[in-house]
C-alpha cells in the first residue's frame, strides 16, 4: 500500500499534510480516478480528498469500490429524489439547515469505519465539501464530494437541474 502526501493550506494553521492511503483492492482504472481526484484538490488547496464528477462517482459506487452517502436532507431526498442503495447521513437536518452534530460519527458507523471510500453527495456539492473538510478533520482519509451535487447548479433563470449534477447527467436516480 503506498501513501499520498496531500497539502492542506487550510486544515492546521501549520499548514501539515495529512497522509491520505491509496483503498486496497481497487481496481486500477478506478484507482486512477481518485488519484487524479487527490492531485486536483491538492492544486486547489482543497482540505479534504477531493471531487469526483457524477459519471466517475457512479463508477466507484457499483464496482464497490466506495460508498456512495447522500448528506442532504431527509426531506431533499423525499421531495427531490435520491439515488437508489445510498447511505444517508444528513449533514444539516429541518428546513432551518442546522447542522448535524452527530455527523461524523454517524458518517464513520454507517460507512464502516475512517478510511473508507467515501463518495459525499448533495443538491450542487457545497455542502458535501463542508461535510467532506469535517469529515477529514475527524480523521477520514478517503473522503471526496461529488463535484456538481445531485440537482446542480442554478441557470439563468434560477433552477437547478439544467446545469450539471446528478440527474442532469442521466444517472439513476427515484422520487418517491
Amino acid at each position: 500500500m503506498t501513501a499520498l502526501a496531500l497539502q492542506s493550506g487550510s486544515q492546521t494553521a501549520s499548514d501539515e499534510a495529512a497522509v491520505l492511503e491509496e483503498a486496497p483492492g481497487i481496481a486500477p482504472d478506478l484507482q486512477s480516478i481518485l488519484d487524479q481526484a487527490r492531485e486536483r484538490a491538492q492544486a486547489s488547496g482543497l482540505p479534504f480528498a477531493g471531487g469526483v464528477t457524477p459519471d466517475e462517482a457512479w463508477k466507484l459506487f457499483t464496482s464497490g469500490a466506495a460508498k456512495l452517502v447522500d448528506v442532504r436532507t431527509a426531506e431533499e431526498r423525499k421531495f427531490v429524489g435520491l439515488v437508489p442503495d445510498t447511505l444517508h447521513v444528513a449533514w444539516m437536518t429541518g428546513t432551518s439547515l442546522i447542522r448535524n452534530p452527530r455527523f461524523v460519527r454517524e458518517l464513520e458507523s454507517r460507512v464502516g469505519g475512517k478510511d473508507q471510500v467515501v463518495l459525499l453527495l448533495c443538491r450542487s456539492g457545497k455542502r458535501s465539501a463542508a461535510a467532506g473538510e469535517a469529515a477529514t478533520k475527524a480523521g477520514f482519509t478517503n473522503v471526496f464530494h461529488v463535484l456538481e451535487g445531485f440537482e446542480g447548479d442554478r441557470d439563468e433563470s434560477l433552477r437547478r437541474g439544467g446545469l450539471g449534477g446528478w440527474r442532469h447527467r442521466g444517472l439513476p436516480w427515484e422520487q418517491d
